[in-house]
């Protein structure tokens, strides 16, 4: 049963953490690392695009529950901490109020800049309690993305009737 356990771990960490190596405890082989060919990059792609979906129905639940419970009308700083505890609930590792430093010709400029939400280091979440979603927000969030690196972003926002409403889905090479 252990050895089952050793598998999935490696499994799991090769394919979601991007490790070519494993080292194991209590393996016969006295703990050397056993190098692993890595998947074909188009087959990590799909299993990236895989998890960060699936990610983003968990934070979408999220989101719609803190909605269902306070409703529209409220502060972003309020479905900020709402939401935090919701992922927390859920699970979920984030990192809210995230500084975002941008690189310019070799030096890193500290601009003040912060992401509401990082999920699972994998989707950015940005939140709003305005009128409507502007694309102003769309362009921000993309931007984001660029200079994080990351792939998926999602604007949530919480001043609509219907949370269904509110959201947006932003993608950069996915």
């Amino acid at each position: 049963m252990e050895g089952l356990f050793v598998i999935r771990w490696f499994f799991f960490h090769c394919f979601w953490c991007g490790a070519g190596t494993f080292s194991s405890h209590g393996n016969p082989n006295n703990g050397e690392n056993i190098m692993l060919k890595k998947a074909p990059q188009r087959r990590k792609e799909r299993k990236d695009s895989i998890f960060e979906n699936n990610l983003s129905k968990k934070v979408i639940g999220a989101a719609i529950e803190v909605h269902k419970f306070l409703g529209p009308g409220l502060l972003e700083s309020t479905y900020e901490k709402c939401l935090c505890r919701e992922l927390e609930l859920k699970g979920l590792c984030f990192e809210p109020q995230k500084s975002l430093p941008v690189k310019y010709k070799g030096i890193m400029i500290s601009t003040g800049y912060r992401l509401d939400l990082v999920v699972e280091n994998s989707i950015i979440i940005e939140l709003k309690s305005v009128e409507k979603i502007l694309p102003i927000h769309e362009a921000q969030l993309l931007t984001y993305l660029k200079l994080t690196g990351l792939k998926l972003g999602l604007i949530i926002n919480f001043n609509v009737p219907v949370l269904k409403e509110g959201l947006k889905r932003i993608v950069n090479k996915l």
